[in-house]
C-alpha cells in the first residue's frame, strides 16, 4: 500500500466531479438512521487532501483526519482556515488514536487499497477498537462489477484545466488485483510538468467484506448503491456500506 505521493497537486482537480456536500449529506442521514443521533467526534480514515473532512467540520462535527501521504495531508493544512481538526499522519493498518470516536467514515475506495485480507483485518479491527459502543463505520468499495468491466485493462484519458491524466490499467482477474499507471502532466505556464505514479487495488466480494466486518466485531447494515442509502444493483460501480459496532 503507497500513500498519493505528486499527483496530490493535481488529485482534486481530476475528482472535481464529486459532490461531497451531496455525499456528507448521506453520512448525516445514516448517523441518524443507524445511530439514532449525530455522533460529536469523527474520524476520517484515509482523508486525503480532507475534502469530506472540511465537509463535516464545517457542520459542526469534531473531525480527525488520518493519511498515509504526507502530501495530501498538506494539501489539506493548506486550506485549512479556523476548522479545529486534528490531521495525523498515519497508516490505516496501523493507526492510533488518543480516544474513542463516535463514527468512521473512510471514502473514495481507500479499503479497495489493502490488498490482502490480513490488512482489511487489521484495519477493520482498529476501526473497532476506536469506535464508541454502538458506533458506526461508513466506507465505500469500487465493486467486483466496476473491476471486470470498467478497469479490467483499459486505459483513459482525464482532463481538466492546465491538467492532462492518461491512465492505463493493468488487471489480474486471477487475484483480483489491478495495477493504475497514471502519468500527469500540469500547465505551469512556460511549459508542463510530468507526474508518474501507479496505484494497486483489490476486488473484493460482498462476502469477503461482510465476513470481514463480523470478524471484526460489526453487525452489517447494509450493501447501499449510492450515499443516500439507494438500493445497489447489480451494475452499480461502487458499493457504500454500513456496519455498526457490536
Amino acid at each position: 500500500m503507497e500513500g498519493y505521493g505528486p499527483i496530490s497537486r493535481v488529485y482534486d482537480r481530476l475528482n472535481g466531479d464529486i459532490d461531497y456536500a451531496a455525499w456528507a449529506d448521506g453520512v448525516e442521514a445514516a448517523f441518524i438512521k443507524i445511530m439514532g443521533k449525530k455522533p460529536e467526534l469523527v474520524l476520517d480514515l484515509a482523508c486525503g487532501t480532507g475534502k469530506m473532512t472540511f465537509e463535516l467540520a464545517h457542520r459542526g462535527y469534531d473531525m480527525i483526519g488520518v493519511d498515509l501521504s504526507i502530501e495530501m495531508l498538506m494539501r489539506a493544512r493548506e486550506r485549512q482556515t479556523d476548522e479545529q481538526i486534528l490531521w495525523l499522519n498515519q497508516d490505516m493498518r496501523s493507526f492510533e488514536l488518543y480516544g474513542t470516536v463516535g463514527a468512521v467514515v473512510c471514502c473514495l475506495d481507500a479499503v479497495n487499497c489493502l490488498v490482502s485480507i490480513k490488512d482489511i483485518d487489521k484495519c477493520f479491527s482498529l476501526v473497532h477498537n476506536y469506535l464508541d459502543p454502538e458506533g458506526v463505520f461508513l466506507f465505500d468499495v469500487n465493486t467486483p462489477y466496476k473491476f471486470e468491466n470498467i478497469f479490467s485493462d483499459n486505459a483513459y484519458i482525464l482532463e481538466d484545466e492546465n491538467v492532462f491524466c492518461g491512465w492505463q490499467n493493468y488487471y489480474n482477474e486471477k487475484t483480483g488485483v489491478c495495477d493504475f499507471y497514471l502519468t500527469v502532466f500540469e500547465n505551469e505556464g512556460e511549459g508542463y510538468r510530468r507526474y508518474d505514479e501507479t496505484q494497486r487495488e483489490k476486488k473484493y466480494s460482498k462476502k469477503q467484506l461482510t465476513d470481514a466486518l463480523e470478524r471484526a466485531g460489526f453487525s452489517v447494515v447494509g450493501f447501499f448503491g449510492g450515499y443516500d442509502m439507494s438500493e445497489a444493483k447489480e451494475d452499480s460501480e461502487r458499493w457504500y456500506i454500513a456496519a455498526k459496532k457490536r
